[in-house]
């Protein structure tokens, strides 16, 4: 048995969760958060079999894709003004997944 914790962007959550249920996965979902955008993110933990493991990580890679954006960050200056804005590109979305192994599940 495993345990796959998946760190999926909020902007793809839902089209990984609905594919995970139609192919017979049960996920728990919990809200977190990211820490250099601090952009929503969702926390899946999926309860699978050793031979449901390749399918999962399947489902979560075609469903969750990352992309660019544009933030603007602030950058101290050394000016009257203080702090100047500039906009960045940083590259958002995708997952992030830990495969571990599970001693005992138990289901009530």
């Amino acid at each position: 048995m495993k345990l796959i914790i998946a760190i999926v962007h909020d902007d793809d959550t839902s089209k990984v969760m609905e594919e995970l249920n139609n192919q017979g996965f049960r996920v728990t979902r919990m809200c977190s958060s990211g820490g250099f955008l601090k952009s929503g993110n969702t926390t899946m933990l999926i309860g699978v079999d050793e031979e449901g493991v390749d399918k999962v990580l399947s489902i979560i890679e075609s469903k969750s894709k990352t992309r660019k954006e544009t933030v603007n960050t602030a950058m101290p200056q050394s000016s009257p003004m203080g702090y100047i804005s500039y906009p960045i590109e940083v590259t958002v979305g995708g997952a992030t997944v830990f495969v571990v192994d599970i001693d005992r599940f138990v289901k009530y």
